[in-house]
């Protein structure tokens, strides 16, 4: 079948009736749920542009000959490889890069792993044959993905093996005939409730020992598999206009706590059973972490992109535009935004093909970006909050616009030095909620530990950056140096 619509979208949710929990309750559907209505009718809307751009968005199936979506396509020229790119920054400037989970991240994973499969055949040809065959099922139906990587926070200075309650962390407890039975918890699925399957892989970062065998497992089942229940955090869409929450009434994925209960899983949808040297190796040996830091790095220079506008307009509304301190606040987003688009370059232009035939971006420069952004976006979000200062604080609804009594008031005393009250009351907001929000909170708090935790990647990329080039550059010059110096003449 071909790439879907976003009425195929939510008809597949409303079908589907997977087991979503929020706010104490059971979601009957979420596609009009107040929780997530309005971020299921923004998937929808990526979908949709697929066939509003399809030039951009689609591509010839190499297997049906269908349309299917670009950011399923395994790239092998840099056109190809651009030509992907362009489709996740079609998709990253509907939501102002606000929705880091789009289909796309997780396309670009599947897509990876399907391709660069062998690894998995080390315990068994029959796992690498899966991988192969998911990433053509995925394509071929155009299937929404969520994923889960950790394990619940429990006590961390102990191996999974070693908690006082080892069966909490998913865990495999039966092989079986015709598939495994898995139980356990699992974190932190981003749009849990409102995709159509989930990808479950260890999380690399903290590599897993021999000891956690029985916790390393990779499989991609649907949601609505029995036993499987998505636990979601309180919503940050509070049910506001999309005029006082312009961000938030839109883009608020979700994320959630995943329990299976003695889940079944057949062997066709398991990629890994047992083996945390495979688990422990798979995003790095399939490439599948260059893909995905690509995706990631290209919807990144979207979000600093809206988040330069809307400093700029700010600074324009009231008119501070010639005070030192804010150009060099302004400079300083423009330097990450040429930087990231600098790094991003890069990686396509010094892109080459892989083993498997896939054109592979250049990792070192998006493996710089993906541990530099984290780092860097709380300042981005910090400037803003700085330049609007107390006018981030006074920022009246619309329902105080339209008010007889108050109307005028909230009119004149909200005005800017370039736009009215009502104008800048809104770009006010949508700096509020950019920023400071529940929503905007939660979006610093996720770039920053989007791929883990800054500092643990941080250790993993000095302990694999190639440090001999640089120690025998000093080396060699202070040999030169012997050779040069001339003693200073003692008669003088």
């Amino acid at each position: 079948m071909p790439a879907k619509t976003g009425k195929e979208y939510m008809e597949r949710l409303k079908q589907a009736k997977s087991s979503v929990y929020i706010h104490g309750e059971k979601v009957e559907d979420v596609t009009v749920h107040p929780a997530f209505r309005n971020v299921v009718r923004s998937m929808a809307a990526l979908y949709d542009r697929q066939y509003e751009k399809p030039e951009k968005m689609l591509y010839r199936s190499p297997t049906t000959g269908q349309l299917v979506g670009m950011t399923f396509i395994q790239p092998t020229t840099i056109d190809e490889l651009i030509a992907r790119r362009e489709a996740t920054q079609e998709w990253a400037r509907m939501s102002a890069g606000m929705m880091g989970r789009s289909p796309d991240y997780l396309n670009a994973e599947v897509m990876a792993m399907g391709i660069a499969n062998d690894l998995f055949a080390e315990d068994d040809s029959i796992f690498a044959e899966n991988a192969k065959n998911y990433y053509e099922y995925a394509r071929e139906h155009d299937i929404s993905l969520t994923h889960t990587l950790i394990h619940p926070q429990m006590n961390r200075a102990k191996a999974l093996h070693e908690q006082n309650d080892a069966d909490v962390p998913l865990h495999l407890v039966e092989r079986r005939k015709d598939g495994i039975i898995v139980s356990g918890i699992r974190l932190l699925a981003t749009q849990g409730g409102i995709t159509d399957e989930i990808l479950v892989f260890p999380s690399t970062v903290k590599k897993a020992t021999s000891g956690e065998d029985p916790y390393a497992l990779a499989f991609a089942i649907p949601n609505n598999t029995p036993g499987v229940k998505f636990i979601c955090r309180e919503a940050f869409d509070y049910g506001r206009s999309a005029w006082d929450h312009p961000l938030a009434s839109r883009f608020e994925e979700g994320d959630a706590i995943v329990s299976f209960e003695n889940v079944f899983v057949p062997w066709e949808r398991v990629f890994v059973c047992g083996n945390s040297s495979i688990c422990n190796r798979t995003f790095r040996e399939t490439n599948a972490v260059v893909h995905m830091s690509h995706q990631v790095v290209a919807k990144n220079i979207v979000k600093t992109e809206f988040l330069l506008g809307v400093t700029l307009c700010l600074i324009e509304a009231i008119g501070i535009g010639e005070f030192q301190h804010v150009k060099d606040k302004g400079a300083e987003i423009m330097l990450v935004l040429e930087t990231m688009k600098s790094h991003l370059y890069r990686a396509e232009h010094n892109a080459k093909r892989d083993r498997w035939g896939t054109m592979t971006p250049d990792f070192a420069a998006l493996d710089a970006a993906r541990n530099w952004y984290p780092r860097i976006y709380p300042r981005l979000a910090e400037i803003i909050r700085i330049l609007g200062a107390s006018g981030l604080m006074a920022i009246p609804t619309e329902a105080d616009f339209q008010h007889e009594e108050i109307g005028d008031i909230v009119r004149r005393a909200m005005q800017g030095a370039t736009v009215d009250g009502y104008e800048r009351v809104q770009l006010f907001r949508l700096a509020w909620d950019l920023t400071m929000s529940a929503f905007g909170a939660r979006q610093t708090h996720y770039e920053y530990y989007f791929f883990g935790d800054p500092v643990r990647m941080g250790m993993a990329y000095f302990d694999g950056y190639e440090k001999e080039p640089y120690k025998q550059f000093v080396r060699e010059f202070l040999r030169g140096a012997k050779s040069v110096f001339i003693p200073a003449d003692t008669k003088h």
